[in-house]
């Protein structure tokens, strides 16, 4: 059995076990082991409840038993309902049993301080050597509401409906805030199948529930709220295999921080914060980013898994131009394309609909229909699925008089069964008119019906990008050609910064283009070298110590003559010195003078999170002022290349701009392939890589200056033993 089979099997007794044991089972109706008892009873939970208590015969109607080594047969899982000075001896008490899941809900443990760590570690330990999966501690717990099983102490999981859409499983590392998008979906008619508060992670972690969940056929949308992830790889890997069953995976990620608590020297390193790198591994392995609590909401009610959008482009339908107009705005705000209409489908629209009805898109087919006309309603629809540039439908309000009974309902819906378009309501949010009487039998029949207060164009924008990603998986790419390989022992020298010379020493063996260049010790050999190299010529000072060289004042560009070339020399070491009087100068390099081109900047930088990634942007300003960058985690293959070129917002530039000719874009793939295998290849010892400017011809490219920062011995010492 495969690894992840093992895993969801083992976790199996967590989510659907036969037998329950109450830890701290309690008479009073006010304690935690009450309420939790109550919550198993009122769920209507489908196996055994058992009580353990030291003293009492029975609890709501339930034989107790006074330790849990006196139960009778098996008990799969154990709900702690202790404090934290019993959780040890309660554990040992599931070891000797053989029981093989608990939810441990007590607090004091690694967030508390070193204490509470200790003996997290210990209790895992424990756990790990009895094979026994837990979710907390310092957790709401975990609900499987197609068995009853509530494994929580906090009854308002019993206080919203459960008769909604089901097939969403929600892992939460906040309790409160889980709960309350729990709740947030209940109310608008989606039922988590699942619920895992992960608390500590003490032995169970986010991404090995996740893992559940792609293995189960019930569920066919796994979302989330996610603080950081701890198993990035594993992470990678379940998204892989949740796209291959078209499981979308769907995620809110929170916090802004910069990643990293080490001063970035590299322009990759001071502008790859935290978030910026989750967001581009969630784009790279096709995970959908949630803004909010209501992205979970509204993708859920919008995802159909055999009618995915095929594209971008979007059709409104209204009643009300001011509102078909704001819908349009708001579409094209979050990427989708209002696009313009054919005249075919035009005149197709307009056949049985009034002259003074808009045919364009939005379609306004103004107040009549929504009073006297509802057969409106009808007429853009029966065109519009035939257009095959058409991929969705937005209808911004809906007919109140249809119901299930409807002639006109009906052949709403077998029009929009017959199409492959996804086709929606995003009512207006008003009380007593928010969904029409219809709803109940339009989402019955895959229609699904968002209200604006979910903020519905944001969720259809994240299933076009989550479709495009699944198709994307389903195309079996081109392999990569072969990346060089190169041992860099003799240049990577720990808790260095390297000279431009070393660092394009480097990059040289990864047959990354560079400069012709020579280190001139003094001024006769820089005259030398300049005359073999050719004029016009570049002086920089090359130093381990100066990295930042236009800063020191210790560049000169352009040099024509050989008195020119003396004179740069001579000014290029004295403010090098003046700069920083004990930089260890290597010399002056003397470099050719690159024709002008476009200027692209690409580094890459270690993240204490993913490890190496990978950053591209355009030069100059573009990169100084604008931030204009992307980003992918390391290693990457050509589509990934591709795809964050065409991230970049000055992406145009590359194009050809004012009449320039388009650079070579395949020269600029290369390198950020190689670059990947560089940064892949020697993690352990690569901190930060800055190529910039790396200059960009109509065809062909080369690195002008390079920066590269070595981990400091002790972290690569980490490394190596981790």
């Amino acid at each position: 059995m495969t690894q992840d089979l093992q895993n969801y099997e083992s976790l199996k007794p967590l989510f659907n076990p036969q037998s329950i044991a109450i830890l701290g089972a309690s008479e009073s109706p006010y304690k935690i082991g009450h309420l939790q008892i109550r919550a198993l009873i009122d769920g209507k939970f489908a196996g055994d409840i058992i009580p353990i208590h030291r003293t009492a015969k029975e609890i709501a109607g339930l034989t107790c038993y006074p330790t849990l080594a006196e139960v009778p047969g098996d008990v799969d899982l154990v709900i702690f309902c202790l404090g934290l000075e019993q959780i040890k001896e309660g554990l040992e008490a599931c070891a000797a049993k053989n029981v093989k899941a608990a939810i441990i809900f007590a607090s004091g443990f690694s967030e508390a301080g070193e204490y509470g760590e200790q003996l997290q570690q210990e209790l895992a330990q424990l756990a790990k050597e009895h094979g026994i999966r837990i979710v907390g501690p310092n957790c709401v717990g975990l609900v499987n509401t197609e068995n009853g099983l509530i494994g929580t102490f906090t009854p308002s999981f019993l206080t919203v409906p459960l008769d909604g859409k089901r097939g969403v499983g929600y892992i939460s590392q906040s309790g409160a805030f889980g709960v309350l998008t729990y709740m947030a979906a209940a109310q608008h008619g989606i039922n988590f199948n699942y619920f895992v508060s992960t608390g500590n992670e003490m032995e169970s972690g986010f991404e090995d529930f996740m893992e559940y969940m792609v293995h189960d056929s019930q569920t066919s949308i796994i979302s989330g709220y996610l603080e950081g992830a701890k198993n990035p790889e594993k992470l990678k890997t379940l998204s892989k295999e949740a796209l291959a069953k078209n499981k979308p995976l769907l995620l809110m990620k929170t916090g802004k921080s910069s990643a990293g608590s080490r001063a970035a020297a590299s322009h990759t390193g001071s502008l790859a914060g935290s978030d910026k790198i989750y967001d581009a591994f969630f784009k790279q392995h096709g995970i959908i980013r949630a803004e909010d609590f209501d992205d979970v909401i509204g993708f859920t009610k919008l995802f159909n898994p055999d009618k995915l959008p095929k594209g971008k482009n979007t059709v409104i339908i209204t009643s009300s131009g001011g509102r078909g107009i704001n819908e349009a705005d708001r579409c094209e705000a979050h990427g989708l394309n209002i696009m313009e209409l054919s005249p075919e489908t035009r005149a197709a629209i307009q056949t049985n609909l009034p002259d003074y009805a808009s045919t364009a898109n939005p379609v306004d087919l103004t107040a009549a229909a929504s009073v006297s006309n509802p057969e409106f309603y009808l007429e853009p629809l029966k065109a519009l699925v035939n257009d095959p540039d058409v991929h969705n439908i937005i209808f911004t309000d809906f007919p109140f008089a249809w119901d299930e009974n409807s002639p006109q309902l009906q052949e709403f819906i077998e029009l929009s069964n017959a199409s492959d378009k996804v086709i929606a309501l995003f009512p207006f949010p008003l009380e007593g008119m928010t969904y029409p009487k219809a709803t109940a039998t339009l989402v019955k029949n895959g229609i699904a019906v968002v209200p604006c207060s979910l903020n519905p164009v944001r969720a259809l924008t994240k299933l076009v990008e989550y479709s495009e990603a699944y198709r994307r998986s389903q195309v079996t790419a081109l392999a990569d050609y072969k990346q060089p390989h190169a041992d860099l022992s003799d240049l990577l020298v720990a808790g260095e910064t390297l000279s431009e010379a070393q660092a394009s020493a480097v990059l040289s063996r990864y047959e990354i283009p560079t400069t012709e260049r020579r280190i001139a010790t003094t001024l006769e050999e820089a005259v030398t070298h300049a005359t073999a190299i050719g004029y016009p010529v570049v002086l920089k000072i090359d130093s381990p110590d100066i990295p930042h060289k236009t800063e020191a004042d210790a560049i000169r560009l352009n040099v024509q003559t050989p008195e020119a070339v003396s004179q740069a020399y001579a000014e290029i070491v004295k403010n090098a010195q003046a700069y920083n009087p004990k930089a260890r100068i290597h010399g002056v390099s003397v470099q050719e003078m690159l024709a002008e081109g476009v200027e692209v900047i690409i580094g890459a930088h270690n993240d204490d999170t993913f490890g190496p990634v990978i950053m591209a942007g355009l030069g100059g300003i573009f990169v100084e002022v604008f931030k204009d960058i992307a980003f992918k985690v390391a290693p990457i293959n050509r589509q990934d290349a591709l795809n964050i070129i065409d991230e970049l917002q000055g992406k145009a530039i590359l194009h050809g701009a004012r009449g320039k000719a388009p650079v070579d874009k395949e020269a600029i793939v290369d390198v950020l392939l190689k670059v990947s295998a560089l940064i892949t290849d020697h993690k352990d010892h690569i901190q930060e890589l800055d190529i910039n400017p790396l200059v960009v011809y109509e065809k062909g490219i080369k690195a002008a200056d390079a920066m590269l920062v070595v981990k400091e011995p002790q972290a690569i010492q980490q490394m190596m033993e981790g």
